[in-house]
């Protein structure tokens, strides 16, 4: 009996320090680990924003995600776009952007997309307000090297680059339109994904500017 205590008292006293230490340690490190995801954020906003000196953040209706589903999936309807994965994004974060004299640039909408071959991705979108896009960034991507992976290049990226349009649709033969873009070839859920991505932010600004209908 005695050795039973002695031993549960021992077991106990190795999972209580491994506990304190990893919290120690947690702790030591969740400073860091929180100023790394924010050098990164703001990497992602100055390279969709040519010019942001200072951002804001803007409070948004929690009931706009389900507003742009339907307006997207609606658009596609009317307009007869079939997508090999429907619209499943998250409108995360939104700030306005001005330069370094105040002046106004534009909306910066941080979108989470949840069809992409490898479960979801995130990137950033800069918006005027006008609704051009200015540029996007991937804050996470883990898609397939050499098909998938192939979104981070510029190729791809600077197709939605300075381009004014109600929404994006992807090509795979090619795209013949301002509106279109080339599909990445055998990475069709990966355009997807990034397309529906890109239009759930210029609908998050023309709701948030009152240009939706």
């Amino acid at each position: 009996m005695n050795k039973i205590f002695k031993d549960t008292l021992i077991l106990f006293v190795i999972t209580l320090i491994s506990g304190l230490g990893l919290g120690f340690v947690y702790n030591v490190t969740s400073d860091a680990r929180a100023k790394q995801e924010e050098k990164t954020m703001v990497e992602a906003y100055e390279a969709v924003m040519p010019g942001l000196s200072k951002y804001d953040t803007v409070d948004f209706d929690s009931k706009l995600n389900d507003t742009i589903s339907k307006e997207i999936k609606n658009t596609e309807k009317e307009n007869g776009i079939s997508t090999i994965k429907a619209y499943n994004a998250t409108i995360d974060n939104v700030v306005k952007a001005t330069d370094d004299s105040g002046n106004d640039l534009g909306y910066i909408v941080t979108v989470t997309d949840n069809e992409a071959y490898g479960s979801s991705l995130q990137i950033t979108v800069g918006i005027k307000t006008d609704g051009t896009v200015t540029g996007i960034s991937f804050l996470s991507l883990s898609e397939t090297p050499g098909l998938g992976m192939k979104a981070k290049e510029d190729s791809f990226m600077s197709q939605f680059k300075n381009k004014k349009v109600d929404y994006f649709k992807y090509n795979k033969a090619g795209a013949s339109a301002d509106n279109e873009i080339n599909a990445i070839s055998s990475a069709t859920i990966t355009t997807n994904a990034v397309t529906h991505g890109v239009n759930a932010a210029i609908a998050c600004v023309k709701n948030i500017t009152g240009g939706a209908n």
